[in-house]
């Protein structure tokens, strides 16, 4: 079905691998096509989980050469047109309606911590190293800082991003990157364990709490307060929000804990 990723829904989860371990997961502008497919699929599919990961040993080393060899000879024109398929990307991931998690099996450098911090979740193993290493050649980290400064701050973006230095993960997970930080063989269990916990909520409450978390964000103190009166008003009225309801006073489970 795809030539650089995995794509496989199992027990209504959603998995993405990256799927070029020759060139550690490196991407080039044909996985940032079928990811762009996946992604379409999956919110088609409405699976209650989606998981981001990495094949063999690295989660992914940013941008291909080869592609990056070709880029360099791109006219202003040409990279722009290139750069918005990542960066819608990167959009389409962050806004996915379903809980987004990130398995980093191995190293991230570049647009692989970009695709890391898109995500709502990220479990990395403890050997995992990561760089924002761009200005080591000339470049930046444009396309990915919007998401880089909303999981790690100004601060910590800045240290990272004109340093370009590599972090461990336990640096990354003070940096605000990474969630967790486990033994390689914790990885995956330990996955399975936070879809679990996740699958334990409402479906549609967790839809809302990601579209309000992203509106609150642009609203003032003042104009918040309509907003999310009528978004509790409206979830409170819903046939979740009233079967949850029902269910904690009946002393039972809610419907969509199978």
């Amino acid at each position: 079905m795809f030539e650089t990723i995995k794509y496989q829904i199992k027990d209504d989860v959603l998995w993405i691998t990256l799927n070029r371990p020759e060139i550690h997961n490196a991407f080039n502008d044909l996985m940032i096509k079928e990811l762009h497919e996946a992604l379409a699929r999956g919110r088609e599919a409405s699976p209650r989980v989606l998981v981001l990961t990495g094949e063999g040993k690295s989660f992914s080393a940013g941008a291909d050469l080869n592609w990056m060899k070709r880029m360099k000879n791109f006219s202003f024109e040409e990279n722009y047109q290139d750069s918005l398929e990542l960066g819608y990307l990167l959009y389409e991931i962050y806004t996915f309606p379903s809980p987004t998690i990130a398995l980093v099996n191995g190293h991230a450098f570049g647009g692989g911590v970009g695709l890391i911090a898109a995500t709502d979740f990220a479990i990395s193993v403890k050997r995992a190293k990561f760089g924002l290493t761009e200005v080591t050649l000339g470049l930046v980290p444009a396309v990915i800082s919007p998401y880089l400064l909303k999981r790690m701050g100004e601060r910590n973006l800045k240290e990272l991003c004109l340093t370009g230095k590599r972090v461990t993960a336990e640096e990354a997970l003070k940096y605000g990157l990474l969630n967790e930080v486990v033994e390689d063989n914790e990885l995956f269990q330990r996955g399975e364990e936070l879809i679990s916990e996740l699958k334990k909520s409402s479906p549609h409450a967790q839809r809302v709490c990601k579209e309000l978390v992203r509106n609150i964000q642009e609203l003032s103190l003042k104009d918040a307060i309509p907003y999310t009166s009528e978004v509790i008003a409206r979830i409170r009225v819903s046939k979740e929000g009233q079967e949850g309801m029902n269910a904690f006073f009946e002393k039972r489970r809610p419907r969509w804990q199978k």
